[in-house]
């Protein structure tokens, strides 16, 4: 004999195989475990009383664009500002209504700060009914228009403003250097909703001893509820009345 099996490798194979499984054993075991796979590159060590690791932070958004541009750049009179405050794209978003001036001279013996222009305004700030229900309440406190300054926290009317959002964008800023430019005797604030934009708290008890304080210089302030809110109440505009006369001593 050659010592050549008579049977093929298939057929070897097949007749082990079928050994095996007359002898009741159709599967093979290991103790060790066996890697199938197996990833190129180092292997980092585990360390199972890690916790899991998070997913990667999302990145955080853009800051918010400021209102105004530099400060640098903002104007340095008050005649140069309300021309600025008429044409600066970035003081506001737009709207239906026109922006409209501060008016008054520097050094008024009050500067009064609404929110925004009345929805009728459409050259002078403040020439409807809450324009008239203000005139009425300087004269009977014997402030002499010439003496009064006028002005708005936003350029135009803009129904629902987010406050929060413009003092982030920086209309603080921009209010408080307002005022400086002006550099009234006192500032009278209708509206508790813009008062944050003057560095002030609105839940402050207290509307009698506030400040601005601007380079140096102390401003007396006194804020009350907003014009709109006074012209709806007579009793409310009674008690303004009493508040005011509390402040100025009169």
């Amino acid at each position: 004999m050659d010592g050549r099996s008579a049977f093929t490798l298939a057929e070897e194979l097949a007749a082990a195989q079928a050994w095996w499984a007359e002898a009741g054993i159709d599967l093979a075991y290991e103790d060790a475990p066996a890697r199938w796979l197996k990833e190129s590159g180092a292997e980092p060590s585990a360390d199972p009383s890690a916790p899991a690791t998070r997913a990667a932070k999302a990145p955080p958004p853009p800051p918010a664009p400021t209102i105004g541009g530099p400060s640098a750049d903002w104007p340095q009179t008050l005649e140069a500002f309300a021309g600025w405050w008429l044409t600066e794209p970035s003081l506001d978003a737009g709207g239906p209504r026109p922006r409209i001036a501060p008016r008054g001279a520097k050094g008024a013996k009050l500067m009064v700060l609404v929110a925004e222009p009345e929805a009728g305004d459409s050259d002078t700030l403040l020439s409807g009914p809450l324009g008239g229900l203000l005139q009425s309440f300087l004269s009977a406190a014997g402030i002499a228009p010439e003496r009064t300054y006028l002005a708005s926290a936003l350029p135009r009317h803009t129904p629902h403003p987010d406050w929060a959002g413009l003092i982030a964008a920086g209309l603080g800023s921009i209010a408080l250097h307002h005022v400086q430019l002006a550099a009234p005797e006192r500032v009278l604030l209708f509206g508790k909703d813009i008062l944050p934009l003057l560095g002030h708290d609105p839940a402050q008890t207290s509307q009698y001893l506030l400040q601005i304080n601007q380079q140096g210089a102390s401003i007396p302030l006194f804020a009350d509820r907003s014009l709109e809110f006074l012209l709806a109440r007579p009793a409310a505009r009674a008690g303004f009345w009493q508040r005011w006369l509390d402040w100025t001593g009169s």
